[in-house]
């Protein structure tokens, strides 16, 4: 017995690596979030460079502050933390991945209107490549989400291909150019939805997002997620501290000391580059950008 999915919708996730499902949260769950947003983007004000809670634009000053994500908000929000151990967030990934699921990363990725950075494409599990691929991202669509801001774009099946070189020379890029290794533009599709949906995408998927260029937000929650068998392969960007500490990460269900292997590709994301971890800085040492320079203030 499936809790929230058809098995229509679970067949088209295992076939395409992705799926949106329309209006899943309440208004008063986004009019949290919404709020929580704008006491993070009160802090911003002031600073001049980004730390552990906060990320900011490379437009960002301290008079007109500009916030391109925040770090782990499970940690400093108690709205998202809440959310995060919801059946609206855990429903959905039980009947993809099973009951045991362990929690990897939180991040809540803010597109202001008209400058918010792209995301070059990649695929999460080059940066934490694990003993089986049951790992997905559940996102948690804030804002209306239309084509002219920056939706969350997949090139569906591609969770069922190689996991692709992420390096520039030598150096681990955290991003690759899709038509450089045969994949047609053409057949990428974009993750939209109105405030309130959530998207799910698979761990091996193809995956970027472009600037956004309209006048309106585009704000995404992630719950990154794994069985509890899926483990990190030494080399991972996975924090490891200890299975005690590892432990802690768990979601729902039990914990297990009995990794499942599965016959997977692996890419492991070393040498790491010498800037500070973050998706956008990592993806500056790329050489050829799929969407371009972050657009200027």
């Amino acid at each position: 017995m499936t809790e929230v999915l058809t098995d229509a919708q679970i067949a088209e996730y295992n076939e395409t690596g992705c799926l949106v499902l329309e209006r899943h949260l309440a208004d008063a769950i986004l009019g949290t979030l919404r709020s929580e947003i704008a006491r993070f983007e009160d802090e911003a004000r002031g600073m001049t460079a980004s730390n552990e809670r906060l990320d900011l634009e490379d437009s960002h000053t301290p008079d007109n502050p500009r916030l391109r994500r925040i770090k782990l908000p499970h940690k400093i929000s108690d709205p998202v933390r809440e959310l995060m151990y919801s059946d609206h967030i855990l429903g959905p990934a039980r009947d993809l991945i099973g009951p045991n699921l362990r929690l990897h990363t939180t991040k809540l990725n803010m597109k202001s209107a008209g400058y918010g950075a792209a995301v070059e494409w990649h695929q999460d599990y080059a940066f934490y490549p694990h003993t089986n691929d049951d790992i997905l991202a559940i996102g948690v669509i804030i804002d209306d989400m239309e084509s002219e801001n920056g939706p969350l774009m997949v090139y569906p099946g591609s969770h069922k291909g190689p996991v692709y070189d992420h390096h520039a020379d030598g150096v681990f890029a955290g991003a690759f150019n899709p038509v450089e290794v045969g994949l047609n533009p053409d057949d990428a599709i974009e993750l939209k939805g109105p405030a309130g949906s959530i998207s799910i995408h698979h761990g091996r998927i193809v995956h970027g997002s472009a600037l956004n260029t309209s006048d309106r937000s585009r704000r995404i929650l992630f719950f990154e997620m794994m069985a509890a068998d899926a483990f990190p392969i030494m080399g991972s960007m996975t924090q490891w501290s200890g299975i005690e500490d590892y432990n802690t990460r768990m979601l729902c269900g039990e914990p297990t000391l009995t990794p499942r292997l599965k016959e997977i590709p692996i890419r492991i994301p070393q040498p790491q580059p010498d800037v500070p971890i973050s998706i956008y800085e990592i993806q500056k040492g790329l050489k050829s950008r799929a969407f371009g320079k972050i657009a200027s203030p």
